[in-house]
């Protein structure tokens, strides 16, 4: 007599359940597996609603269907996968003790009490709120369902509303500002603390501020909304912190998530530290007989070790082939952790990151590490190159690279996936300045960009270079600091433009011959540039060989400088 089929019951919809369901279906044909998604679409491609709302392209569908172009709705998870998938329906309460899920359809209130021998979570995320007066107004949105991204296409495609507000200056807020800025809107981001985009160092975030604001779209930072400002129960406009007043009648909403952990915590389930579902590396809940995975859970660095939210849809995937996998063949796969990977499109800049920048480096307690910032052309300027401006983090007494950010309207995506995996390998400077990567002149300089950062940062870590960040020289200057700065490049590109900060023009060519108009004084700061620095450092090599002993070189030079120039 053959056994009772497998009875597996998933609770959310939109990443990773779907992706847990699929998998299991995949390893065993006879199992019993149920889909339950309280949104009426399923397995939607969230990633791609900026895109949607700002005209990119028009059919709703294609952000819930297969590469074939079929839509995946109830009837293809039944015909395709076998998998019955309940849309509409909440699930409402988890009995562990005797492996049951009660739900409820949403549109009928019909409850329902299905039985499971393994259960899978991915309830999600629900968009935070800022606590202030007025959130009920008619015209304050949020992008996180497919319901959301209607809204806000219908609010475009209507071609009414002319000014509306973001508040937040991470990942989604500024893909949704260059969306509704494409649709003619005058868009404004509001980030409350000091600096957009909090996974990069200042310098460059400074930069994305600057092709935001090039683009027409403004960006206010250390000012957050203190109240939002309505007439006839419709929003009309934004306080600030500091009492300014924005007339707005759209306000999107993107400071972050919240794990929808209720469901879970009601059953029992262990919650982190961080407010997510606490798992192990199987995405084992508490409950073996219970798995949890994407946004509502917690996962592991691999930098750190310690416990971190990642809500990203990627890795919702990741973890729900793991849990499918599990699901049928127990304790065979694994989900080791995530380097923090993430990548976006602002008008022409892409904005790529992994692992940590120094900031995050030093609050997580890895004080010992060496930074480089760089700039240049992702490939030959004959072939068309485009700017492109990263910085390395690497810990000094190792040469472990530990993060990398990268920006600029150039190829910014293979360089931020290259050193993802070098940090997925736990590769060292040295390592990663010796890598065998492709070259041709459609694809990258004979050495790539993240191979002539990592032999910067390999110059920094043996002393053959001191380099100091934009940031550092600006905060010299603007405290009177004494120091001599020197623009290598040619008079031609002096003229074009300048930096405009005291520095002399001394080209590298006709620095041998003018070492008398150098301080006589050796141990006094000397600063060099170029356009990129290369210059920089070449002069800064012969200055020292010349005697001078406190030579400095700004890292990344003309390109990386996100203050205001001279023409």
């Amino acid at each position: 007599m053959s056994s009772q089929p497998l009875k597996i019951v998933v609770i959310g919809g939109s990443a990773a359940g779907p992706k847990a369901a699929a998998k299991a279906r995949r390893l065993d044909e006879h199992a019993a597996i149920t889909l339950i998604q309280k949104e009426a679409d399923l397995s939607m491609a969230s990633c791609g609603f900026p895109y949607y709302v700002g005209g990119v392209f028009d059919d709703r569908n294609q952000l819930i269907c297969t590469p074939a172009g079929i839509v995946r709705d109830p009837n293809f998870f039944q015909k395709a996968k076998a998998i019955e998938a309940l849309v509409e329906t909440e699930a409402t309460h988890i009995d562990r003790a005797a492996k049951t899920v009660t739900c409820t359809h949403l549109p009928s209130g019909e409850t329902r009490t299905l039985s499971y021998d393994r259960l899978v979570i991915a309830t999600g995320a629900t968009p935070l709120r800022p606590p202030v007066p007025g959130t009920e107004l008619d015209g304050i949105h949020t992008l996180q369902s497919l319901g959301d991204a209607d809204a806000l296409r219908a609010i475009r495609d209507a071609g009414k509303v002319r000014k509306a507000v973001i508040v937040g200056g991470g990942l989604i807020g500024f893909e949704v500002c260059e969306a509704l800025h494409l649709a003619g809107i005058q868009t404004t981001v509001i980030e409350k603390t000091d600096s957009i985009l909090p996974f990069l160092d200042r310098q460059l975030a400074h930069l994305v501020e600057n092709e935001v604001r090039r683009q027409g779209a403004d960006i206010i930072t250390g000012n957050g909304v203190a109240a939002f400002l309505g007439e006839d129960g419709k929003l009309a406009g934004v306080k600030l912190d500091n009492g300014t007043e924005l007339p707005c009648e759209l306000a999107v909403v993107a400071v972050g998530v919240r794990p929808n952990v209720a469901l879970a915590e009601a059953a029992g389930l262990e919650i982190g530290a961080l407010g997510g579902i606490k798992v192990n590396a199987r995405m084992q809940t508490s409950d073996p007989a219970v798995y949890a995975a994407g946004d509502c859970v917690e996962c592991r660095s691999l930098i750190t070790g310690e416990a971190v939210r990642a809500p990203y849809g990627d890795l919702a995937n990741l973890q729900g082939r793991v849990i499918g996998q599990n699901l049928i063949e127990p304790d065979s796969a694994s989900f080791p952790g995530i380097t923090h990977t993430g990548i976006c499109k602002v008008f022409d800049y892409t904005i790529g990151f992994t692992g940590l920048n120094a900031e995050q480096a030093r609050a997580s307690g890895i004080s010992d590490i060496e930074t480089v910032t760089i700039s240049g052309l992702d490939i030959p300027g004959y072939m068309g190159g485009k700017v492109l401006i990263s910085q390395m983090v690497a810990e000094r007494a190792t040469g472990r690279i530990i993060g990398f950010q990268c920006i600029g309207p150039g190829d910014a995506s293979k360089r931020v996936a290259t050193v993802a995996m070098a940090i997925r390998g736990g590769l060292g400077i040295e390592e990663l300045a010796n890598a065998d990567l492709p070259y041709a002149p459609p694809y990258s300089l004979a050495l790539d960009h993240v191979i002539v950062s990592a032999h910067v940062l390999e110059n920094k870590l043996k002393g053959l270079m001191r380099g100091l960040s934009a940031v550092e020289l600006k905060e010299r200057i603007d405290s009177g600091a004494e120091c001599f700065i020197i623009d290598t490049r040619t008079p031609q590109e002096y003229e074009e433009e300048r930096l405009g900060i005291g520095e002399h023009l001394i080209p590298v060519g006709a620095l041998r011959s003018r070492l008398d108009e150098l301080p006589a004084d050796k141990s006094q700061e000397i600063i060099l540039y170029c356009k990129v620095s290369m210059r920089g450092y070449e002069a800064a090599a012969a200055l020292k060989a010349n005697g001078w002993t406190n030579v400095k070189v700004l890292e990344g030079g003309v390109l990386a400088w996100p203050y205001p120039r001279e023409k």
